[in-house]
């Protein structure tokens, strides 16, 4: 009986060994190749188009005038006339302190005058005297210039009560505080009731502009002759804010300087960009990407940056031939934009490039392409691009590229 259970045993074993080898090497359901076969591989045709070369930069939102409204005299505040985060226009009236102790100075300043212009009228009407007197000979001639250097010491003290006047009024004027720039009026610093003084450095509350806005963003010593050069020329950068993330555009505007030296620290020059900021989105301090423009290189070899290989000869792409094999192009490369890289050797507008499955590829390997067809009216390589481009436009110096997947280098 033990002996049976053995044989059944064993005709088992054997039976699911036999199975286990005929399921792993039988081809697989949908008509995949075994091995030794083509390998399938998604491709796409080189084309010839446009190519925008962008920095790609990190920036700060910074207001172009941000103003601390600070009281220039001592008092109490008697009034705030602003609603904290409102709009407020260039002269628009925000608060009081109490202006009575400088009205009472203003007409003691007045009554000095009147009293003060009085003695000097009465010394003109004895100058005119003593002057009559004179050409009488009935006075000294010391008499008289005596008298005409009393009336100009009069004259003086008139002057600087005017001036007295004058500071009184100012001072009145001081006492009605109003905004110093168009902007946005932030949370209010201090509350009606409180003495303020001309010494503080608290203030009242602070303005910021916010149309038009600017975006500061450093860009590298490397990166900046390029820029230079259009500028010398003439040409006016388009700048793009992108969100914190770089999935969502904010606005557009335009680059509007380029700071006088280079950060020794960092290797980085500051640039402004200028937005109109109309609507608002743009916010004081916030954190932006900047997408700057430098130029756009016009019918160049474009192919997915997928396509593009690295390894021991440098930059590399497997072109599919004719009779459905692949071989080892050596490529230099230009400007990416993370979709498309710009191919100036190596490869021509209608080459088909592989650009998925290259880690199964050697050289001579046979394939089955799929390639993938543009958009229509489009000239560029059928990709799908992603929503926003990162770190597009820069040069690589011909040699390797970061958009494709890094594999060893193929024989040659």
């Amino acid at each position: 009986m033990k002996r049976w259970l053995v044989a059944v045993l064993l005709v088992i074993l054997v039976a699911a060994f036999v199975w286990w080898r005929h399921a792993g090497t039988a081809p697989a359901a949908g008509g995949k190749h075994g091995a030794g076969g083509p390998q399938a591989v998604g491709a796409a045709k080189a084309v010839a188009g446009p190519m925008a070369v962008t920095l790609d930069e990190l920036g700060t939102v910074t207001p172009v005038a941000t103003v601390t409204v600070l009281p220039q005299l001592s008092g109490y505040l008697t009034d705030v006339a602003f609603t904290e985060g409102q709009m407020v226009t260039k002269g628009q009236y925000l608060a009081e302190i109490d202006p009575r102790q400088y009205q009472i100075l203003l007409e003691q300043d007045q009554g000095t005058l009147a009293r003060d212009e009085a003695v000097l009228g009465q010394a003109r009407s004895d100058l005119a005297r003593y002057e009559l007197l004179g050409r009488q000979k009935s006075i000294s001639e010391q008499q008289v210039a005596d008298q005409g250097f009393l009336v100009q010491q009069d004259e003086g003290t008139v002057k600087l009560d005017q001036a007295n006047i004058d500071t009184a009024n100012l001072d009145l004027a001081y006492c009605h505080i109003t905004s110093p720039v168009d902007g946005r009026i932030g949370l209010r610093l201090v509350t009606v009731g409180n003495y303020v003084t001309s010494g503080s450095t608290t203030g009242i509350a602070v303005v910021t502009t916010v149309a038009p806005m600017s975006v500061i963003f450093s860009v590298a010593q490397a990166d900046l002759a390029p820029v230079l050069v259009q500028m010398g020329q003439g040409a006016s950068l388009t700048a793009t804010a992108y969100s914190s993330d770089d999935s969502t555009k904010l606005a557009t505007g335009v680059l509007s300087a380029v700071d006088n030296q280079v950060n020794t620290s960092t290797g980085e020059v500051n640039l402004r960009a200028m937005f109109q900021n109309s609507d608002g989105s743009l916010f004081p301090n916030e954190f932006v990407n900047i997408h700057l423009l430098v130029n756009t290189l016009q019918n160049v070899t474009l192919v997915p940056s997928q396509a593009v290989q690295t390894g021991a000869p440098g930059s590399y792409v497997y072109i599919v031939n004719a009779d459905n094999t692949v071989s080892v192009q050596k490529v230099t490369t230009g400007p990416t934009d993370g979709v498309n890289t710009v191919i100036t050797d190596g490869v021509s507008p209608g080459d088909v490039v592989v650009t998925d499955g290259v880690d199964r590829l050697s050289d001579g390997a046979k394939v089955v392409a799929t390639i993938a067809a543009p958009a229509a009216g489009s000239t560029a390589p059928a990709v799908t691009p992603r929503q926003h481009h990162h770190k597009h436009g820069k040069w690589n110096g011909g040699e390797g590229n970061s958009g494709g997947n890094a594999s060893p280098a193929p024989a040659q």
